[in-house]
């Protein structure tokens, strides 16, 4: 499968702000990186807005697969008799947007964790 094919099975809209988010989570991470490589400054400020992104990209995700397996059940109430294989092929495709939105919640806390470590060595070689 390909990354585009996963992106839209999970569902555009809410593949789209889980995407949104990520590259929220990465400007942000971006900027912090520039602030101590580049200007030599390191400051506390600005670190939770990583975690804050990461966390939105995993709970739109979750929020989506939720919307999602609403629309199926319904749709699955109306119709009746529906094979097991096409239950289980839906409930694989609500599992996308998820995965993805934990995905880049990871990465945000690694990218935050890191960030706070190197704030707390140059809060306490300057002390």
């Amino acid at each position: 499968m390909k990354l585009f094919d996963l992106f839209y099975m999970g569902g555009p809209t809410f593949m789209s702000l889980v995407t949104i988010w990520g590259i929220g989570m990465l400007v942000f991470t971006v900027q912090k990186l520039v602030h101590f490589f580049v200007q030599g400054k390191v400051t506390k400020s600005g670190l939770g807005l990583i975690l804050l992104f990461g966390s939105l990209a995993m709970v739109t995700g979750f929020l989506g697969q939720a919307i999602g397996l609403i629309m199926a059940f319904d749709a699955i109430e109306v119709a009746g008799d529906i094979s097991p294989s096409l239950v289980a092929g839906g409930l694989k495709v609500s599992m996308i947007t998820p995965v993805y939105g934990t995905i880049l919640f990871i990465l945000s806390l690694i990218f935050w964790g890191a960030l706070k470590e190197v704030y707390t060595r140059k809060s306490e070689q300057e002390a």
